[in-house]
């Protein structure tokens, strides 16, 4: 098994890339194609010393910017980093695609390159979030800021299937964010995919409130892409706050430092819990390969747990099992 990774994507790109492929292959042996401009990547392989023939590189000498139009430049700039990687999965030359480069021009890529399962009617990215108890998956995160009350369903079934097969959750509970539990809140999308969501295959909870995802009430939240990124990114600043109130707290006297000292453990473990370095990336799910969407700021130690969230996609399955849950169109949205 080969992962392809856009080595140009990002703001980190490409030391951070490559430093973070060369862990993933130090750790696990696992072989990795680095996609981007080939003397840029032999120069930061090179600073890593010899042990790095796990690491193979596929030369593409354009870049899709954070600022290009995700679907123009999809189409214009076919030898960049992000659209060759995305070619090395269709023609089978890698199992799996991972970038950190622009959401919109990756999932453009993926669509194009790679193709939806059939029965899928759009794709959504996923996120991990941090609970009390564990992780929930959390999707759509951005791909679909508009979405009718069928792609929340689909949603849920992919986002259902993820948790079982990635996160090892046996009949995962899925829950609608809404703005109240009762079956009757909510705007027109919400009111409408509720019954939509009862009346599946699913293990339905009902809705859930934005303070319940922390809670780990259910092991899926299911919202539009417009909500569910308004959400991440509120959630990432919220715990960067966090974070900076408690440093700013403990430097304000030396009893306080002192605690620090003894807190140490907890502290680091709560900031390693808070971080999306920790979740790698958010898996594209309905595309017809594994395409994993990693934060714009991404360093060595996300791209390296990226590397490992599409292995473990590829090796349980995760595509098949969501083509087979839609082979029989019984999901196929018209």
């Amino acid at each position: 098994m080969k992962i392809a990774i856009d080595a140009m994507g990002g703001d980190y790109a490409p030391r951070e890339i490559v430093r973070g492929a060369w862990q993933a292959y130090q750790d696990t042996g696992q072989q990795i194609i680095l996609v981007g401009n080939r003397s840029i990547l032999i120069n930061e392989l090179k600073m890593l010393g010899d042990n790095c023939a796990g690491l193979e590189i596929v030369h593409a000498d354009e870049v899709i910017a954070m600022d290009d139009a995700p679907a123009v430049a999809v189409r214009r700039k076919k030898n960049s980093s992000m659209v060759m990687a995305a070619e090395l999965v269709r023609n089978g030359q890698a199992s799996a695609f991972v970038s950190a480069g622009s959401t919109g021009a990756t999932m453009a890529a993926a669509l194009l390159h790679m193709g939806r399962i059939p029965g899928i009617a759009r794709p959504a990215v996923a996120s991990v979030m941090p609970t009390e108890g564990g992780v929930t998956v959390l999707l759509d995160v951005g791909a679909n800021v508009d979405c009718k009350p069928k792609h929340l369903v689909q949603f849920a079934i992919m986002g259902s299937l993820f948790a079982h097969k990635i996160l090892g959750i046996e009949n995962p509970r899925v829950g609608l964010l809404n703005v109240g539990e009762e079956s009757t809140k909510g705007n027109e999308l919400t009111q409408e995919t509720y019954p939509l969501l009862r009346e599946a295959s699913l293990n339905f909870y009902g809705n859930v409130e934005g303070r319940d995802i922390f809670k780990g009430i259910v092991d899926v939240v299911v919202c539009d892409g417009f909500i569910g990124n308004v959400v991440l990114k509120t959630s990432e600043g919220l715990a960067d706050f966090l974070m900076k109130l408690i440093s700013q707290a403990i430097r304000q006297s030396n009893l306080a430092k002192i605690g620090a000292v003894l807190t140490l453990p907890a502290l680091k473990k709560l900031s390693k819990k808070l971080s999306y370095s920790e979740y790698g990336g958010a898996p594209l799910l309905g595309i017809n390969g594994v395409a994993i969407v990693c934060h714009g700021s991404s360093k060595a130690l996300a791209i390296k747990n990226a590397v490992y969230r599409a292995r473990e996609s590829v090796e349980n399955g995760l595509i098949s099992a969501i083509s087979d849950s839609f082979n029989n169109n019984e999901h196929k949205v018209g």
